[in-house]
Formats: C-alpha cells, structure tokens, sequence
C-alpha cells in the first residue's frame, strides 16, 4: 500500500478558536473512522504560520534561519494526516471526507519511492517489523 499526504490547507489569518464544537466532532469522527479502517498513520495540526522559520542556506555550509513561512501566500498548511491507501482513489476519498469535516481545502499527494540504496534497505527493515 502506498502512502499519501492529506494536507489541510487554510488562510494565513485562521483563528482556531472560531472553529465551531460540531466541526471538531466532525474531524474526531473522521480520526476514528480512519483509525478503525487501518489507514491512519500519522496526524498532526500545526500552530499558526506566524509561529514558522524558514531556514536557507548561505555559502560556506551557514544557514540563515528567518521568521516566517517559506513562502508569502494567502493560505498554509494547518494540519495533515498520513494514510496508506490502496490507490491514488481511496485516498481522493479519504481527502473528500477530509474537505468535509474541516470545512477547508485540502491537498493529496503521494509520497515518492525511496530511491537510494539505504532509503530502501530502512523501508524493507520497516515492513519486516510489521
């Protein structure tokens, strides 16, 4: 099974405070419903872009940490889950049920291949333990 990144995209001026109790119901409901179906690997929500670093690199191995979010957008990402699904589909759907219970857009994408020798001897190490 692959795994795909849910990612919960909001404005840069969202205040988690005005999110309302039935829209939390909805977004407990929906972490249940993906922990009971075996899909749910990782969730996590963020705190406001205000609070991001954006860390570059300069020459001679030096790297300049600035506040703020990488990029000036209007949106940012709040919160993610990550899900092993089947198909790009049953994951299109977990990230429908995703837009509905936080009333926000959200992005899926899958997470590529590990490609080099030792990415592929951890993946393999990993599924052998489970």
């Amino acid at each position: 099974m692959a795994q795909y990144l849910v990612a919960l995209h909001l404005p840069d001026n969202f205040d988690p405070s005005t999110a309302d109790k039935t829209m939390e119901r909805d977004i407990d409901a929906l972490n249940d419903e993906m922990v009971a179906a075996g899909v749910r690997v990782f969730v996590g929500g963020l705190l406001p872009v205000s609070t991001a670093k954006s860390l570059r690199a300069q020459s001679r191995g030096k790297v300049l940490v600035i506040d703020g979010p990488y990029l000036e957008t209007k949106e940012h990402i709040g919160g993610f889950w990550v899900v092993e699904a089947a198909n790009l589909e049953e994951a299109l759907e977990w990230g429908r049920k995703a837009v509905v219970a936080c009333r926000a857009p959200v992005e899926v994408r899958q997470f590529g291949i590990p490609t080099s020798e030792g990415a592929q001897r951890r993946l393999k190490t990993l599924k052998e333990k489970s």
